[in-house]
C-alpha cells in the first residue's frame, strides 16, 4: 500500500498549478486591476501564467503583471463575472507589429455613421 502524500504536495491530477501565477494587470486610478479576457465561446476569464516568460511571450514585454495565487485571482475576479481561470493561454490573434500602424488602409474597417432621426 502506498504511503499517503502530504496535503501541500501537488498531484499531477490537480486542476491548478502549485505556486503563484503571473497575472496581467492594467493600471487604474487606485492601483492595478487584473485584466479579463474572453474564451472562444465569449465567456469572461481571468488569466494567469506559470512564468514571466510565458506571459511576455503571449502578451508582450510591455504588459505589466503581478504575482497572485490562483485562489486570490479567482476571489478578485469572480465578482466581475469571471468564473473561469485560464492558465497559460495561447492567443490566436497575431501580435501587433511595433511600427505603430494597425494595418493597411484596405484592412481597416469603420463603423457606419449613426443615423439621427430628424425632429420638428
Amino acid at each position: 500500500m502506498a504511503a499517503p502524500r502530504p496535503a501541500e504536495d501537488p498531484e499531477p491530477a490537480d486542476r491548478f498549478p502549485a505556486g503563484p501565477l503571473y497575472v496581467p494587470v492594467r493600471p487604474g486610478r487606485l492601483g492595478h486591476a487584473a485584466r479579463l479576457f474572453r474564451t472562444p465561446l465569449g465567456d469572461r476569464t481571468a488569466v494567469g501564467f506559470t512564468s514571466a516568460y510565458a506571459l511576455t511571450s503571449t502578451l508582450g514585454t510591455g504588459q505589466p503583471w503581478i504575482r497572485l495565487a490562483e485562489p486570490a485571482l479567482r476571489a478578485i475576479t469572480a465578482p466581475l463575472g469571471a468564473t473561469v481561470v485560464t492558465v497559460d493561454p495561447q492567443l490566436l490573434a497575431p501580435a501587433p507589429d511595433s511600427g505603430g500602424r494597425r494595418g493597411a488602409p484596405s484592412q481597416r474597417t469603420s463603423a457606419p455613421a449613426p443615423r439621427v432621426a430628424a425632429t420638428r
